[in-house]
């Protein structure tokens, strides 16, 4: 592919440093000029970033599909846009890519996925955590009438446990520091608990909080024999895990899950595209607005990005490209 032309974007421009700059719109045999109509802010994988806490040995492994520079900055990262496609057969389709905070961008036709009808634009920035979701799930193989515990209530914890509760007979608790979260848990049809209320018999247990406190207590919560799922993100942080004690006695399972890689009992037949395809059609239930903590404009984005991020209480930050 070689340029096009421009389209303003945000880039992280140093640590804890953004602004508005050119990004690079890209042409091809196959290429199709998008439109974004809104993309989300992702705050854990984003803060990360923002802060220039992504490991020098990630550094290629950890980048978004579509981003333009490296981690050391600038950088233009991000991966859940929402747009029209302004070109080609194609022309008037709302579609979903992985990629970042852009007013137009150009992508090869299989890169761009088709958003569902009953799907509305605004709610399809969830795709890339619904996505990951869908992925932990697979880690996790929830079995009818499990005891389900998701330590975390940020989005993609959320979803996991909104996942979790549609499985037949399960019985799934969200827990958080936040009792903010339990009105999110209760609307998706699961129990909450701060952590000292957490069970200690559950079945399958997903940590997703990204902190040393949340693994202790996901390490808690696991009944003899069970697995615990660790789907966080440390960035360059070294976490103490708690492996003795109860770790050791109950014979618990520590499994890593990282959306970059299917689960190999499916990677023969599911390809990423339709992965993503099928995170999208997930979306179809309105409850799921309830993650979109807040919306911008995305001409106010680089004023407002850093305190989006450091906002405890974002869940999904909507951008709005009027």
């Amino acid at each position: 592919m070689t340029a096009l032309n421009t389209s303003e974007a945000l880039w992280i421009t140093a640590p804890e440093m953004v602004d508005f700059a050119p990004g690079a719109v890209m042409t091809g045999p196959n290429t199709l000029r998008v439109q974004t109509l809104y993309s989300g802010i992702s705050r854990g994988t984003e803060q990360l970033v923002f802060k220039g806490n992504v490991p020098q040995g990630e550094h290629d492994t950890m980048r978004a599909p579509f981003q333009e520079g490296v981690f050391s900055f600038p950088v233009k990262y991000g991966y859940s846009a929402v747009g029209r496609i302004e070109t080609g057969v194609r022309q008037g389709e709302t579609v979903f890519a992985l990629f970042p905070h852009q007013r137009r961008f150009a992508l090869e036709s299989a890169a761009l996925i088709p958003v569902p009808a009953d799907v509305p634009a605004a709610r399809a920035v969830l795709a890339a955590n619904m996505e990951t979701a869908l992925n932990i799930t697979w880690d996790a193989a929830i079995g009818i009438g499990d005891r389900v515990v998701v330590v975390g209530g940020g989005v993609v914890g959320a979803l996991v446990a909104y996942l979790a509760a549609r499985v037949a007979g399960t019985s799934v608790t969200l827990v958080d520091i936040n009792p903010a979260r339990q009105k999110l848990a209760t609307a998706f049809g699961c129990a909450f608990a701060l952590p000292q209320g957490a069970l200690s018999d559950a079945d399958v247990v997903i940590h997703t909080s990204a902190t040393a406190a949340g693994l202790a207590t996901a390490i808690q919560a696991a009944g003899v024999e069970a697995v615990v799922i660790e789907a966080s993100w440390y960035g360059n942080q070294s976490v103490p895990a708690p492996l003795g004690g109860r770790f050791h006695q109950r014979r618990l399972k520590l499994v890593s899950s990282q959306v970059g890689r299917i689960p190999a009992v499916r990677a023969a037949r599911w390809t990423y595209q339709r992965r993503l395809s099928q995170a999208l059609s997930l979306l179809a239930d309105p409850v799921l607005d309830d993650l979109i903590s807040g919306e911008t404009s995305f001409d106010n984005l680089a004023t407002e990005y850093a305190g989006i991020l450091r906002n405890p209480h974002t869940l999904c930050h909507r951008v709005r490209y009027d």
